[in-house]
C-alpha cells in the first residue's frame, strides 16, 4: 500500500511540473548568451557595407538603434555628441532603419562626419530590430571589447546610467 501511495504521489508531482507555467519572464534572452552577431548595415556613402569585422578591436562597442524622427533619439544623440570624451575607448554604432534619405539628413543635421568613433548606418533587412526585439526607441546595447553584451537600455536612458558602462 506504502509503495502504491509513493507511486501516486510521484505521478502527481510529474503531471502537476508538466501542466506548470513556467515564467519565462525572467528567462535571459537569447542575444545576452551569445557574443555581438556578424552584421551588415550601408553607411551613408549609400555603397559600403560596414560589419562586425569593420570594428575597432580592443574598444568596447555601443549599438544605438535609432530612427530620425524620434525624439528620444534626438535627444541620445545630443548627450552622447556633448559627452564624447567617455566614448573614447568605445565605438558608436547608431543603426536605423528608416528610409536611407532620412538616416542621411539625420547624420548631417547633427555633423556625426566629424566624429572618427561615431559610424552610422542603414539596416535594410530589420536585423537589429529583430535581433533585440526592439519595442521602443533608442534601444542601446553596450558589448566589451570581446563582444560580450554588458547592457542594454530602451527608450529614454540617463547619463549617468550608460555613463557606468563605458
Amino acid at each position: 500500500m506504502m509503495k502504491y501511495l509513493f507511486v501516486l504521489f510521484l505521478l502527481s508531482v510529474s503531471i502537476h511540473q508538466g501542466f506548470a507555467q513556467h515564467d519565462t519572464t525572467k528567462a535571459t534572452p537569447l542575444y545576452a548568451q551569445f557574443p555581438l552577431p556578424q552584421f551588415s548595415i550601408l553607411l551613408t556613402d549609400s555603397s559600403t557595407w560596414y560589419t562586425k569585422n569593420d570594428l575597432p578591436k580592443k574598444k568596447k562597442t555601443l549599438i544605438m538603434l535609432f530612427s530620425p524622427d524620434c525624439e528620444h533619439c534626438k535627444h541620445e544623440t545630443e548627450i552622447i555628441k556633448k559627452n564624447i570624451r567617455h566614448f573614447r575607448g568605445t565605438q558608436v554604432v547608431m543603426v536605423t532603419s528608416m528610409p536611407f534619405q532620412k538616416m542621411k539628413e539625420f547624420y548631417t543635421h547633427y555633423e556625426l562626419d566629424k566624429f572618427k568613433n561615431i559610424t552610422v548606418g542603414r539596416d535594410p533587412k530589420f536585423f537589429f530590430s529583430n535581433y533585440f526585439k526592439v519595442r521602443y526607441l533608442p534601444y542601446l546595447a553596450i558589448y566589451d571589447k570581446n563582444y560580450k553584451l554588458l547592457k542594454t537600455f530602451e527608450g529614454a536612458t540617463k547619463w549617468e546610467d550608460l555613463l557606468t558602462y563605458l
